[in-house]
C-alpha cells in the first residue's frame, strides 16, 4: 500500500509538471463552458444535460492525451527498468498511475461544479440526477484511463499510445450507436459493452448493479492487460 501511494504521489506531481496537461485542461473547460453557457443563455435551458453530454464526448480525446505518457515516457527514458528492479509489483505500479490519473481527471472536472452553482440561483435543479451524472462520469473516466494505461504499456511512442487508446475508447463509446449494422442477436451484448449506454442511464438518474459491474469489470480487465507487457520486460 505504501509503495502504491508513493507511486501515486510521484505520478500525480508529474502530471502537473507537464504543460500538455494544462493545455488539455484549458481546452476542456473552455469547450464545456461554451456549450453550457450557450444552452443556458441562447436556448434558456436550466440544465446541465448538455454540459454532461459534451464532457462525455471530449473525454474521447482528453483521456488519451493525459494517459499516453504513463508508461511510454518511462519506456523511452529507460526509467521503467529501474522501477521494475525495485521491490514493487507490476500491479502496484499500475494502480499508482491509475489512481493518480483518475485524481487528476477529477480535479479537471471539478470546476464544472460552478455550472451547478449557477443553476441553483436560476431555477430548480434535480440534484439527484446531477449527482448520478457525476458518478457515471467518474466511472467512464476510470474505464478510459485504464484503456489509456494499457495502450501506453504497449509502446514507448506517446503518439502511438494516444492513437491506440483513442481507438479503443472510441470503439467502446460508439458501440450503442451502430447497433443497426449488427445482427439482432448481438445487439443486447454489444449495447452492454458500450460505455455511453451505461453513462446515459446514469445521467438519467438510473444507477443499477449491471452498470456498476460493467464499469468495474472493464477497469480491471484493461489494468490486468497492462500488466502483461510489463511482465514481458522482465523475461
Amino acid at each position: 500500500m505504501n509503495v502504491t501511494l508513493a507511486i501515486f504521489k510521484k505520478e500525480f506531481k508529474a502530471l502537473f509538471y507537464s504543460p500538455i496537461a494544462y493545455i488539455v485542461i484549458f481546452v476542456f473547460l473552455g469547450i464545456t463552458g461554451w456549450f453550457f453557457t450557450s444552452s443556458l443563455f441562447e436556448v434558456g435551458i436550466v440544465s446541465m444535460r448538455g454540459a454532461f453530454e459534451i464532457i462525455s464526448f471530449i473525454l474521447l480525446f482528453f483521456i488519451p492525451a493525459i494517459t499516453m505518457r504513463t508508461f511510454s515516457e518511462e519506456k523511452r527514458s529507460g526509467t521503467i527498468e529501474m522501477l521494475l528492479t525495485k521491490p514493487v509489483t507490476e500491479m502496484q505500479i499500475i494502480a499508482g498511475k491509475f489512481f493518480a490519473t483518475l485524481a487528476f481527471t477529477a480535479l479537471a472536472i471539478a470546476p464544472t461544479l460552478i455550472y451547478l452553482i449557477s443553476l441553483l440561483f436560476l431555477g430548480s435543479v434535480d440534484i439527484g440526477i446531477i449527482i448520478s451524472s457525476y458518478i457515471g462520469l467518474l466511472f467512464v473516466c476510470a474505464v478510459y484511463i485504464s484503456c489509456g494505461i494499457f495502450a501506453s504499456s504497449l509502446t514507448e511512442n506517446q503518439i502511438i499510445a494516444f492513437i491506440i487508446s483513442f481507438l479503443i475508447i472510441f470503439a467502446l463509446f460508439i458501440l450503442n450507436k451502430v447497433l443497426i449494422f449488427f445482427p439482432v442477436f448481438l445487439t443486447s451484448f454489444l449495447e452492454y459493452l458500450s460505455t455511453d449506454y451505461h453513462y446515459m442511464n446514469m445521467s438519467r438518474g438510473v444507477i443499477d448493479t449491471r452498470s456498476i459491474i460493467y464499469f468495474v469489470s472493464a477497469i480491471l480487465i484493461f489494468l490486468l492487460l497492462a500488466r502483461i507487457p510489463l511482465e514481458k520486460r522482465k523475461w
